[in-house]
């Protein structure tokens, strides 16, 4: 789902966050302020993917890639992560994203 299927499209990145915890969805996007945000929160939920090179991707590319990698992450991604694609790299950190001693 678009958010601007859900008359969002003007709403901001924390009103995105909050919709998708209480749907229990993953937010997609190439925006790093999301996992900022989720970060910053100390929050397990909602799961973030942040597509890495994602201008130079079709949005068909972008769906195969997430598709493709699903399998991987897909208990993550119920847990509560953050996970990095790129067509050459998965990166997932579970939430809440600790503090780095």
């Amino acid at each position: 789902m678009h958010v601007s299927e859900r008359g969002l499209q003007r709403a901001d990145d924390e009103q995105i966050l909050d919709l998708a915890a209480a749907e229990s969805r993953v937010v997609v996007s190439e925006d790093t302020d999301f996992g900022a945000l989720l970060s910053r929160s100390g929050a397990t939920l909602p799961s973030f993917v942040l597509l890495r090179t994602a201008n130079a991707l079709t949005p068909d590319e972008q769906a195969a890639l997430i598709a493709a990698n699903l399998p991987t992450i897909a208990v993550d991604l119920e847990d509560g992560c953050i996970a990095v694609l790129s067509p050459l790299r998965i990166r997932v950190r579970p939430l809440p994203i600790r503090p780095v001693d």
